[in-house]
């Protein structure tokens, strides 16, 4: 029951712009949420209809659950002092 992720196109850039070490990070926990969509720790966000948002260190990764189509669309990754902007 795997999910299939898809990244808007603004993702691209910011993961060009994160340091080495928290790319991995990132990559492995994106790679892990296609199999476990609400692992511990992810958080609904309030005022957004289906947005949730995890954290890697000091880095979110925000993105939308689609239950029925089996979808994760990663819609903005970033430093937490800039994501919520």
């Amino acid at each position: 029951m795997s999910y299939k992720i898809l990244f808007h196109p603004a993702v691209g850039k910011s993961l060009k712009k994160l340091p080495d070490k928290f790319y991995l990070r990132i990559q492995s926990k994106i790679n892990k949420l296609a199999e476990i969509p609400r692992p511990s720790g992810v958080v609904k966000l309030e005022g957004k209809e289906a947005a949730w948002r995890i954290r890697v260190g000091s880095y979110r990764i925000v993105f939308l659950i689609d239950d029925k189509a089996k979808l994760i669309k990663i819609i903005s990754i970033g430093h937490r002092r800039e994501i919520y902007r």
